[in-house]
């Protein structure tokens, strides 16, 4: 019940992270991609989406959270990694704009002590359940 008042609020309040990813909606459709609603967040995949996150990202993903829009490769890249990237849109709904340099500063740190920039990534653990 909680959960379901605060739902306005958690969607302003990630509503700055959410917004990065709005250009890439229009994008995506007018280079045949596809657009659909899962659990509250937009999913974004095929076409220009794809184009994205194989081409201009430090590394290649199969799929990226930006606040409450989730782009993905294609249809399949969403329905496999859909579990993981929703943990990343409560973090965006928890932290808000915030959660952008914490997950840099999570990254950098985790590179300066030897690790890996995205796996040891504290937000990229507790969506991969290492956490816990």
């Amino acid at each position: 019940m909680l959960r379901l008042l605060t739902l306005p609020f958690r969607y302003l309040w990630a509503l700055p992270v959410t917004l990065l990813g709005v250009p890439v909606v229009p994008l995506t459709l007018v280079t045949g991609g596809r657009v659909r609603v899962e659990r509250g967040a937009l999913e974004v995949y095929g076409g220009f989406a794809r184009f994205f996150l194989l081409r201009c990202l430090v590394i290649k993903a199969s799929a990226m959270c930006l606040g409450h829009i989730i782009l993905g490769q294609d249809r399949e890249s969403l329905d496999h990694s859909r579990d993981h990237e929703h943990v990343h849109v409560r973090q965006c709904e928890r932290w808000g704009a915030f959660i952008v340099p914490a997950y840099l500063l999570s990254s950098f740190l985790a590179w300066r002590r030897g690790g890996h920039f995205y796996f040891d990534n504290r937000f990229e653990r507790e969506a991969y359940g290492l956490d816990r």
